[in-house]
């Protein structure tokens, strides 16, 4: 996904559900910190249709399926401009992405092949911070806990191995 693409994204998604502001949890919340040019080919994401007019898709999901460390809110990144707003220029929506190292700590949670190797490039290009990934992850509610752990041990051994 593309800049553009997360703007019309927030655009469209603000008008279904009838609200000013949506947040983004998914791997493309990393375009409310860099732009796709700054990131690594492999954290650029899975691009999938949006129907087949516009080359993206967007799923509604609830909070509850991505395990969010203690604090999340409060590093929400903010996405408005001209292009998430209504084609008359009102309203104008906000897209809400995480914080690129909440963002981690939610992949690593889910920890599935594409989620490591979407943290491991942006470790590996110095686009995240491990240390700070490892502080938060433990933070994360009680039903995510085991999963944490796992987390905790994968990103542990990154941070311990060279080039890191």
């Amino acid at each position: 996904m593309r800049r553009d693409q997360l703007e019309h994204a927030i655009r469209t998604a603000c008008q279904i559900i009838g609200h000013s502001d949506v947040i983004v949890v998914g791997s493309q919340s990393i375009l409310g910190t860099f732009r796709e040019e700054q990131l690594p080919p492999e954290a650029a994401g899975e691009f999938s249709p949006f129907e087949e007019l516009h080359g993206f898709s967007i799923d509604g999901v609830d909070l509850e399926t991505s395990a969010l460390p203690e604090g999340w809110r409060d590093r929400l990144v903010k996405v408005q401009n001209p292009n998430t707003a209504a084609p008359a220029g009102e309203p104008q929506f906000t897209g809400w992405c995480l914080d690129k190292e909440d963002l981690c700590v939610a992949k690593l949670c889910a920890l599935r092949e594409k989620d490591q190797a979407f943290v491991a490039a942006l470790l590996a290009h110095g686009l995240v911070d491990p240390a700070v990934i490892l502080e938060r992850v433990p933070t994360v509610g009680p039903r995510h806990q085991a999963a944490a752990g796992r987390a905790a041990a994968w990103i542990s051994a990154r941070r311990d191995s060279p080039g890191l």
